[in-house]
């Protein structure tokens, strides 16, 4: 949800910022006095379209930043922002937004700059602004399937997991098949590049870890005099002139005769005693090193030759030896591919044939399972439509092409999702045909139809928050406290923030926030006040009687208070 919003240089707000409960939250104020402004700046810390007209008068730039809190790590919006690249620790994730007077924005998620586009694509997943006349997610046709398979839950996720699976193996047998169709003259080329490939490998011979083996035998052969001058000056001091092993049998020697006098110098006779030893071996061992040693400098040459043979194929096919077999094996078999091309294809097609099969089998028990689902969901729609006072109201889900359609039809257009294309149709008025739902314009009626829709669906779209702003414009009476009662539903699923002139929705509210304009030293700008239950009695009094609260508005206002506790609680 919406925990936090910050608010600075934005139209007439100098500064705001608000602290945001869960359940439903209305603003309410005079009009002009800044709610929609509010609306404006969230709209656009989610990715909306900026302007420069946004920046307050005499300011630089405009900022809006919002902490959202994820509380199910199942959340879309953990997969979006992983595709980009963006942490989320602790389930916490900021949105910052600067438009300055330039009409330039700077957005960053978590920290990390980003684009528009990007800010929106988070964005899209934490929150559902909704006006009376924009189409958000519901109005959008291409999103109509994928609701109604999040109705229906694990069943159809079974059957659609089922599907992608096939569906996978599909697409990767079809993407071999269109390589090895591809134009016979580029094929022939690319033939003859893989093969000069694999033979410039193989002549080449290489060995793992060659390279390594080469270069210390390199690093030997340079450093031949100094290794020579080491040995040499090492076998003097223990077998040369200085006689360093000679002067050590002698002190073993004398230890010898020591020990015989008082038998505790024994330890350290044999220390030496060792020592003695392990030097003869060491001395021994350098002799024939230094009569080995032998320098060659046409080994040396053929060493650096072999080292510049084996960088120039790095360069070419990979970074390490193990890269350049690897992709010499790679090769091979696409040679092996491409020279017995249609063989394979034939292998291929009669894979895909069978695959196509089986798709079609899991794409048709998922199509039966979703119009099973459709009928379901189309009696609930009817239900919560009923509620709202529109029994004359027709809802349908149209199956534009279904699995049953292409029963005995060959290239089937299998997509990720199956071989449905749904979308949702209504009819407000009897004796009106069925028309797409993004067609509705009547704004009582769009109102009333997207609020039984967001009632069902609050539940399965995962988006943490849902704006309305001004979406009950157009109706009173029942139909009025109907909406109330319905946009308190959705906000037992989702965190809603509604803007209303409504006293029986701003009565539904957990959280009444009061939008005022004051005047400072000539200026103007927007405060919002949280109201305390007596301050709420006398602002759904206000809405109710307008400028003057007569004792009945009151008494009125109070028995909404009540009837919406109730209705909360009950």
């Amino acid at each position: 949800m919406l925990q936090e919003l910050s608010i600075k240089n934005f139209a007439i707000i100098d500064e705001l910022y608000l602290s945001i409960e869960k359940g439903l939250t209305v603003l309410t104020g005079e009009t002009g006095a800044g709610k929609s402004i509010i609306i404006d700046a969230v709209n656009l810390l989610v990715g909306g379209r900026g302007s420069s007209e946004f920046v307050r008068h005499g300011e630089k730039k405009a900022e809006i930043e919002g902490l959202f809190i994820l509380n199910d790590e199942s959340h879309p919006c953990y997969n979006r922002a992983n595709e980009f690249g963006i942490d989320i620790e602790e389930g916490m994730i900021i949105l910052h937004r600067d438009i300055s007077v330039s009409g330039k924005s700077v957005c960053r998620i978590n920290g990390k700059l980003v684009t528009i586009s990007i800010l929106r694509e988070i964005g899209s997943t934490l929150i559902d602004i909704h006006g009376q006349h924009e189409h958000q997610e519901l109005m959008n046709e291409t999103h109509h399937l994928r609701l109604l398979d999040q109705y229906g839950g694990k069943e159809i996720k079974t059957a659609l997991d089922n599907y992608r699976v096939i569906y996978k193996q599909y697409e990767q047998i079809v993407s071999k098949l269109k390589g090895l169709s591809e134009n016979e003259q580029q094929m022939a080329h690319r033939l003859d590049l893989i093969q000069f490939q694999l033979q410039e490998i193989q002549k080449a011979n290489l060995q793992i870890d060659e390279d390594t083996i080469l270069l210390e035998e390199k690093k030997k052969l340079m450093n031949f005099e100094r290794l020579f001058d080491s040995l040499k000056t090492s076998y003097g001091a223990l077998q040369g002139e200085q006689k360093g092993i000679d002067w050590i049998g002698l002190v073993m020697s004398q230890l010898e005769t020591a020990a015989e006098i008082e038998p505790d110098f024994k330890p350290l006779l044999e220390s030496v005693s060792n020592c003695f030893y392990i030097l003869e071996d060491a001395a021994s061992t350098i002799r024939n090193d230094l009569d080995s040693l032998e320098f060659n400098p046409e080994r040396l040459n053929e060493i650096e030759s072999r080292l510049n043979e084996i960088n120039q194929l790095k360069r070419k096919y990979g970074g390490t030896l193990e890269d350049i077999l690897e992709y010499s094996s790679k090769i091979e078999e696409e040679i092996e591919t491409i020279i017995n091309r249609e063989s394979h294809i034939d292998k291929l097609q009669i894979t895909l044939t069978q695959l196509e099969k089986d798709l079609y089998l899991e794409a048709k028990q998922l199509s039966d399972l979703r119009k099973k689902c459709s009928k379901k969901l189309i009696n609930a729609i009817h239900k919560e439509l009923k509620q709202l006072y529109m029994d004359k109201t027709v809802f349908e889900v149209k199956f534009l092409q279904s699995a049953e359609d292409y029963k005995n039809e060959g290239n089937l257009p299998f997509r990720k999702d199956g071989l449905d294309v749904v979308e949702f149709y209504i009819s407000t008025n009897p004796g009106e045909p069925l028309k797409p739902l993004n067609k509705v314009a009547s704004g009582g009626e769009l109102s009333r139809m997207m609020l039984a829709l967001k009632t069902i669906f609050s539940k399965h779209q995962g988006i943490t928050s849902i704006i309305f702003d001004e979406v009950d414009t157009g109706v009173s009476g029942r139909v009025a406290q109907a909406i109330g009662e319905k946009i308190y539903q959705v906000s037992e699923h989702s965190q809603v923030l509604c803007i209303s002139h409504l006293p029986q929705v701003a009565a539904m509210a957990d959280t009444h926030l009061f939008i005022m304009k004051e005047t400072i030293d000539g200026r103007t700008r927007t405060k919002v006040k949280t109201l305390e239950l007596e301050e709420k009695i006398n602002e759904v009094s206000r809405m109710i009687a307008g400028v003057e609260i007569t004792d009945k508005a009151i008494e009125h206002a109070q028995e909404l208070l009540q009837l919406a506790y109730a209705k909360k609680f009950t």
